[in-house]
């Protein structure tokens, strides 16, 4: 597919769902999440390259109790907890800690490093996205709410600040 046929189909399907889920989103237009993060309004997909990985993970551990999404085809996991340090080893970004957030992850599949903000089901969302090559989410990390469903001051504050400096 061209890659003027790439941003119709992915802008197509998201004016239909404008709010939707990504994956579902991408599905349906027959692209990558990547490809509709692309076609998001300006300043809705922020990206930082792959090198910040470390940078932004010890930044992110700072904003407390995080929800860290992982999703495929199957299921979407929910993990509510405080990123735990990261060490490498065997070719691994291994996570332990103090959390329910805890495991492997092969931080050299990383391609880039998305700051998405943007409605979902009508309210606004923030997340942090670590891409793989492929145009997936390798995990997402999101910015908490409240009893109220209104997200964190703080760790709005703290997306914002992080985002904005990695704006061209």
């Amino acid at each position: 597919m061209s890659d003027t046929a790439m941003i119709a189909r992915a802008k197509a399907a998201l004016a239909e769902n404008p709010d939707g889920v990504v994956e579902a989103i991408a599905a349906k237009a027959e692209v990558t999440p990547a490809d509709i993060l692309k076609v998001l309004p300006r300043g809705a997909a922020v990206s930082a390259p792959a090198d910040k990985f470390d940078d932004i993970w010890n930044e992110l551990r700072s904003w407390g109790e995080v929800l860290m999404i992982v999703q495929t085809p199957d299921i979407v996991f929910e993990v509510p907890g405080h990123l735990p340090e990261g060490t490498e080893g065997h070719g691994w970004f291994n996570i332990h800690g103090d959390s329910p957030i805890g495991g492997h992850i092969r931080k050299d599949n990383c391609a880039s490093i998305a700051f998405i903000d943007r409605e979902f089901h009508g309210r606004r969302s923030l997340s942090v996205w670590f891409m793989n090559a492929s145009g997936s989410a390798m995990f997402k990390l999101f910015v908490r709410r409240d009893e109220n469903k209104e997200l964190l001051a703080d760790q709005l504050s703290k997306f914002e600040t992080l985002r904005d400096s990695f704006l061209a």
